[in-house]
C-alpha cells in the first residue's frame, strides 16, 4: 500500500486496448456516420456562412421598422397635444395626455409588428357567425 504510486486512473486494466487512441482515420469514419445519422432524422448542419449575412441585414430591418414606428407614434400623440392645446388652451393637459396615448399606440405598434398581438379584425356579425358553422 505505501509503495509511493498513484492509482492509474485511466480506466479498467483489463479492458482490450485501453489507454490506446483511436486512429484518425477511425475518427472520420465514426464522424461521418454520425453526421449521416443526424441528417435522417432531421437534425442536418446549420445554415451556412453566407447566410449570416442576410439574417443580420434582417434583423437590423426588423429594428429599425419597429423602432420607427415606435418613434411615429409618439411623435404623433405630442404634435396632436400641442395642437390641442394651442387651440383649446388646456395647456398642459392636451400634451401630457396625447403624448402617453401616443406611446401606448407606439408600445402596440410594435407588438403587433413583432407578432405578440393579434390584430383588431373588428366586431364579426351573426351571420357570419352562422355562415361558418357546419350544418
Amino acid at each position: 500500500m505505501a509503495t509511493g504510486k498513484r492509482p492509474d486512473k485511466s480506466g479498467s486494466v483489463d479492458a482490450p486496448g485501453a489507454g490506446k487512441m483511436p486512429a484518425s482515420d477511425e475518427l472520420d469514419s465514426r464522424r461521418r456516420s454520425l453526421e449521416a445519422k443526424l441528417v435522417s432524422k432531421g437534425v442536418g448542419p446549420k445554415a451556412s456562412s453566407d447566410d449570416k449575412g442576410t439574417e443580420t441585414a434582417a434583423g437590423v430591418a426588423q429594428a429599425m421598422k419597429l423602432s420607427s414606428e415606435f418613434i411615429a407614434g409618439v411623435l404623433a400623440g405630442a404634435g396632436l397635444g400641442w395642437l390641442a392645446d394651442r387651440f383649446l388652451g388646456t395647456s398642459p393637459w392636451g400634451l401630457i395626455i396625447l403624448l402617453l396615448l401616443g406611446f401606448c399606440a407606439g408600445t402596440l405598434n410594435i407588438l403587433r409588428s413583432a407578432g405578440h398581438v393579434a390584430e383588431n379584425r373588428g366586431l364579426t356579425s351573426i351571420k357570419e357567425v352562422d355562415r361558418d358553422k357546419p350544418e
